[in-house]
């Protein structure tokens, strides 16, 4: 039975995020739910890497003083699974936007998908998308994005150690992605329809890994909630 000294001196907490919620939603509600559950005025909760509201999966949560060891719960090797929409792209790399232009899929192959993956493997870099929240002169690229502005961004190193085509019915794919802090899946989908000489989009991302915490350890909001009400 966890008490609230448990709390106050840290915990991990391994919560599987579910569509369409942030990372901020997700915190604000466990936090909300502790203080609560132990008549807190305050407590620490933050999250240890960002889920897009579009992805789902592994979010590690940080309670009390394990806050102070985010930056090493992010700094960790990440894997995610999901689902590259090939022929179309959008503004966002993702579903959060319309398609924008589309292209031609006919000469698209499955060695050519399975030969493709060979590109990112190793120490690339990386654009980030335009519709992220990354901070430019002191605002989110999300927001001079939804504003129709454009802006130069710099690309960055990041490092992919894994990745595979797991499942093809054209014009999905099904991929599986082990990389380094700071990837962006929504613009490796980008780039990889670039390289097939076609184009592609992220339509589903879920996060099963995050080092050594996996996503079948995790629990639903709800499930937490309910096991917080029984201690």
């Amino acid at each position: 039975m966890a008490t609230v000294e448990d709390y106050l001196n840290g915990k991990v907490l391994l919560i599987d995020k579910p569509l369409e919620w942030t990372s901020f939603q997700a915190v604000n509600k466990i936090r909300w739910h502790i203080k609560k559950k132990f008549g807190l005025k305050k407590i620490k909760v933050g999250h240890a890497g960002t889920l897009d509201p579009l992805a789902t999966g592994l979010l590690i949560i940080c309670v009390g003083k394990e806050t102070k060891n985010i930056s090493t719960y992010q700094g960790q090797i990440k894997e995610y699974t999901g689902t590259f929409t090939l022929g179309a792209t959008t503004p966002s790399y993702d579903l959060e936007t319309e398609i924008d232009q589309t292209f031609p899929t006919d000469h698209i192959t499955e060695d050519l998908l399975h030969e493709s993956t060979q590109n990112f493997i190793g120490e690339i870099d990386q654009k980030p998308p335009i519709f992220s929240a990354i901070k430019k002169d002191g605002k989110r690229l999300y927001e001079l994005a939804r504003k129709g502005q454009t802006t130069e961004i710099k690309s960055r190193k990041i490092h992919i150690s894994e990745f595979e085509i797991t499942k093809i019915a054209l014009p999905k794919t099904d991929f599986r992605v082990v990389c380094s802090k700071g990837t962006y899946i929504r613009s490796l989908a980008h780039d990889y329809g670039h390289v097939l000489n076609s184009g592609a989009h992220l339509s589903v991302l879920r996060r099963t890994r995050i080092g050594d915490f996996k996503v079948e350890d995790a629990d639903t909001i709800e499930e937490f909630i309910q096991k917080l009400e029984m201690e």
